[in-house]
C-alpha cells in the first residue's frame, strides 16, 4: 500500500482498534485462477504478539475456500471512515483557487498465511463469538443457541473456517493532515454541514482540528 509519511499509522493498538471497529473485511488470496476476493466479518485475537490472528469463515462452495495458494500471503483489508472532500471546504479556495477534490479515508491491511479448518467445535466457536460481537448492545440479543442444535450443525457443515496469523500490518489514515489548519477547519465544518458527521469526527481525531 502506498503510504506517504504524513498518513502513516504504525501503532499496533490503533490498527487493532480499527480492525475491531470494522464490521466487514475484504479477504484477498491467490489461486490457480488468479486473485479471488470475498467480503467476510473477521475476529481479531491478540495472540501471537505483536499482531495477533484473524479468524472467520467462508461458504464451503466459495472457490476461495478450496483454492487459496498457501505459499502466497493472504491480505485482509479493513476500511474505516471515508468520503469525498470538496475543494469548496478549503479556505485556500477563496484565497487562491488552487485546490482540487480528494478523498479522505482510513484503512488497515493485514497480511499472513491462510489456514482452513472444518472442525465442528472450532467452527461453532467462531460463529458464536462473531454473533456475540455483533449482537452486543441489543436489548434482546440473538444467540446461536436460540436455533435448534441440529439446524446449527447442518449450517456448520456448509462453511469452512479460516485462520490468518498476522505477519505484517499496514495502516493509513488520510484525513487532511497535509492541508493548512484553516483548510482542515473548513473540511470539518463542511463535512458536518453536508451530513458526514462520522467523517468530520475522524478528521478531528487524526489532526486535532477544532471545528
Amino acid at each position: 500500500m502506498y503510504v506517504p509519511a504524513q498518513f502513516k499509522e504504525d501503532r499496533v493498538p490503533a490498527m487493532h482498534a480499527m480492525i475491531r471497529n470494522c464490521g466487514l473485511a475484504t479477504l484477498v488470496t491467490m489461486t490457480a485462477d488468479g486473485l479471488v476476493a470475498s467480503h467476510v466479518p473477521l475476529l481479531l485475537e491478540p495472540d501471537p504478539a505483536p499482531f495477533g490472528t484473524l479468524r472467520g469463515h467462508l461458504a464451503r462452495p466459495n472457490p476461495q475456500a478450496r483454492g487459496a495458494d498457501p505459499a502466497v500471503e493472504a491480505l485482509a483489508i479493513f476500511a474505516g471512515a471515508e468520503g469525498y472532500i470538496s475543494p469548496s471546504y478549503y479556505a485556500t479556495k477563496r484565497e487562491t483557487g488552487k485546490v482540487v477534490p480528494t478523498w479522505n479515508y482510513e484503512t488497515v491491511h493485514a497480511y499472513g498465511p491462510i489456514r482452513f479448518f472444518d472442525d465442528a467445535d472450532a467452527l461453532l466457536d467462531v460463529v458464536t463469538r462473531l454473533t456475540e460481537r455483533h449482537e452486543a448492545g441489543r436489548a434482546a440479543p440473538w444467540a446461536v443457541s436460540d436455533a435448534p442444535a441440529d439446524f446449527v450443525a447442518g449450517m456448520l457443515r456448509g462453511i469452512v473456517g479460516i485462520e490468518i496469523p498476522i505477519a505484517r500490518l499496514e495502516g493509513k489514515v488520510k484525513m487532511s493532515q497535509n492541508r493548512p489548519e484553516a483548510d482542515r477547519v473548513g473540511v470539518v465544518s463542511g463535512l458536518a454541514a453536508d451530513g458526514a458527521g462520522a467523517l468530520a469526527d475522524a478528521v478531528r481525531r487524526a489532526t486535532g482540528t477544532v471545528g
